[in-house]
């Protein structure tokens, strides 16, 4: 069976050697180039057409998420697995939302990033271990983000109330407002919550981290 092949993307020359040396080791693989950055990378992917792309994202000249971007332009179903020690939430992001085909760090041992290289090579989005927590919890922030900005801020009060179980006079007391103002907000709430009534409103304000 033919080997996969590689082409490996780091400024740090010391520790792509070495990548390279240890890649090499393994029958599976064949690495075939080699660059300090996206900007060297980008003729050398279009000329090897190698089956996976280890980048790193944090690069001088052109770094690893500018470069999976232009990468996505022209050669949209080239695998690339982005081999970095960054866990910062918004590269994590960046990446996947870019395009990458998986995400390991750089500590990763050799027999997983093995693995991690013949499941993106078969077509397999793979993230690692220690990253895919971070991944999960940045994005129910932004799902959190995004459901804070579908109620106004008087309306998330009316939810809370709710919540507690209070009648329309009694929120209407407490916010110093009418109950007809209140029913305003309840009917505004179940419409853009898309729920039929309050307790349904509650469960799901709950699931949304609204209360």
């Amino acid at each position: 069976m033919s080997r996969i092949k590689l082409v490996v993307v780091d400024d740090h020359a010391l520790f792509r050697r070495g990548l390279v040396g240890l890649l090499e080791e393994m029958p599976d693989f064949l690495v075939a180039g080699e660059a300090a950055n996206g900007q060297e990378a980008l003729p050398l992917i279009e000329r090897i057409k190698p089956d996976v792309v280890l980048l790193d994202i944090n690069m001088p000249v052109m770094d690893g998420i500018q470069a999976l971007a232009a990468i996505r332009k022209t050669q949209p179903d080239q695998k690339v697995l982005m081999l970095t020690i960054s866990q910062n939430d918004d590269d994590l992001i960046s990446a996947i939302v870019t395009g990458a085909n998986g995400y390991v760090l750089k500590n990763t041992e050799p027999e997983m990033l093995h693995s991690t290289i013949l499941q993106v090579a078969a077509g397999h989005s793979v993230l690692s271990p220690e990253v895919t927590a971070r991944v999960l919890q940045a994005v129910r922030r932004s799902q959190t983000d995004r459901s804070r900005g579908l109620l106004s801020d008087r309306e998330v009060e009316v939810l809370k109330c709710l919540a507690r179980g209070q009648t329309t006079a009694h929120i209407a007391s407490g916010l110093f407002i009418s109950e007809n103002t209140v029913k305003t907000h309840i009917r505004h709430i179940l419409e853009k919550m898309e729920v039929s009534n309050r307790a349904e409103a509650v469960a799901r304000a709950a699931q949304m981290d609204l209360i």
